[in-house]
């Protein structure tokens, strides 16, 4: 299995790259976490897009926000028939290392699903304030910790 990751910014995305990123962010949060919001919301011309591709597919995403007072990185996302194969670790693992070297020293956040904060305390990462409700699902604001 050679999977290849990528990072760009979004002016650097090829229209086929951008078409299959914006088609897996719809695939897992609209269609199969039944989540009907409007997933493009302009965040995306000033992120890093992390991803990486298995055999031409785009396997995992995430997308890195340089906001004033921390960064975010958010739409994590890993192609349900790939999970529990480690790609996920990896891909927050690769977007923290992004976020460093390409921002720099600031706080890093995640808006986490509930069900996953296991799956990010094991990566540094612990719980913040009060759990919330967002397009009805539970998540978590968790903040990283080397």
């Amino acid at each position: 299995m050679q999977i290849i990751w990528k990072e760009k910014k979004f002016k650097d995305l090829s229209n086929i790259e951008l078409y299959k990123i914006l088609q897996l962010r719809s695939k897992i949060f609209v269609v199969e976490q039944n989540c009907i919001y409007n997933d493009l919301d302009n965040l995306d011309f000033e992120a890093y897009h992390i991803f990486c591709c298995l055999e031409k597919n785009i396997i995992g995403y995430s997308r890195i926000i340089d906001k004033k007072e921390n960064i975010v990185i958010g739409r994590i996302i890993v192609e349900k028939k790939v999970r529990k194969k480690g790609i996920g670790g990896k891909l927050v693992k690769k977007s923290i290392r992004t976020a460093k070297r390409k921002i720099g020293k600031k706080s890093i956040i995640i808006s986490a699903q509930k069900q996953w904060d296991s799956f990010y305390k094991k990566l540094n990462f612990k719980c913040t304030g009060k759990e919330y409700l967002e397009d009805g699902i539970p998540h978590q604001q968790m903040i990283y910790f080397e």
